[in-house]
């Protein structure tokens, strides 16, 4: 009986083998796996991004009449001139993951939204707000992390004047059918230092100061000049 227990307990075995073994090897072609892309170290970008700015010059950016951009580079850092409007990257996106560090003045001047204000906009359509939110009240959809004017970010994650902070965004651009009528609305998912603070939120129109309708074309990346001299680096993109 125990022999007779131990063959039946073998083939059990064998069956399940065989079956793990049948699971354990779907059909697959080379051409469905992963590209390979290798991620940055530190601040550098992975091997796959676009990079708008890296200390070196501002030839990416242009004005918006297309002109050169009137920013200046000091220190390796692309430093808002007062005066002389927002920089545009030259290259258009659609679908994209965002990678921007920025900081505002080291000493704090004004209250609200006059203190280190600026914007980052997707498309020069819909923007990321940036503004000294530390220890400085202003509205809620328009502190630092809000997507201006709509969506409020969930936490307050912003560090001290003067220190460098990152934007992680992923951005999907709004769809429109061939009559030209929006199916969906543009979203943003966005990090601020690494921390969640908009959760794949709906924006459902063009923010103030945009300088593009919306519509089903692609768009610059859009750095904007309110007055205050904020810094930029590690500008980089990865289109999706």
């Amino acid at each position: 009986m125990k022999r007779f227990w131990s063959l039946a307990v073998l083939s059990t075995s064998m069956t399940l083998t065989a079956l793990v073994a049948t699971w354990a090897a779907p059909a697959w072609q080379a051409a469905e796996l992963p590209q390979v892309v290798t991620p940055g170290l530190a601040s550098a970008p992975p091997s796959d991004a676009i990079v708008l700015f890296d200390g070196s010059s501002l030839d990416n950016w242009r004005k918006a009449d297309g002109s050169a951009a009137g920013w200046v580079i000091e220190k390796g850092v692309m430093l808002a001139v007062t005066g002389q409007g927002p920089v545009l990257s030259k290259q258009e996106f659609g679908d994209m993951q965002l990678h921007v560090e920025f900081a505002t003045p080291t000493v704090p001047q004004g209250s609200g939204q006059g203190r280190g204000n600026s914007g980052v906009y997707m498309q020069a359509r819909y923007e990321v707000q940036v503004l000294d939110s530390f220890e400085n009240e202003t509205y809620a959809n328009g502190q630092c992390g809000a997507i201006y004017g709509q969506h409020a970010p969930l936490v307050n994650a912003s560090r001290q004047p003067g220190e460098w902070q990152s934007y992680d965004i992923v951005f999907r651009g709004a769809r429109f059918d061939e009559a030209g009528k929006k199916t969906l609305n543009a979203t943003m998912t966005v990090l601020h230092n690494g921390v969640l603070i908009q959760d794949h939120s709906e924006v459902t129109g063009i923010t103030t100061a945009a300088m593009n309708q919306e519509g089903p074309s692609k768009g610059p990346l859009y750095l904007q000049d309110h007055g205050n001299p904020v810094r930029y680096r590690n500008v980089w993109v990865r289109e999706l």
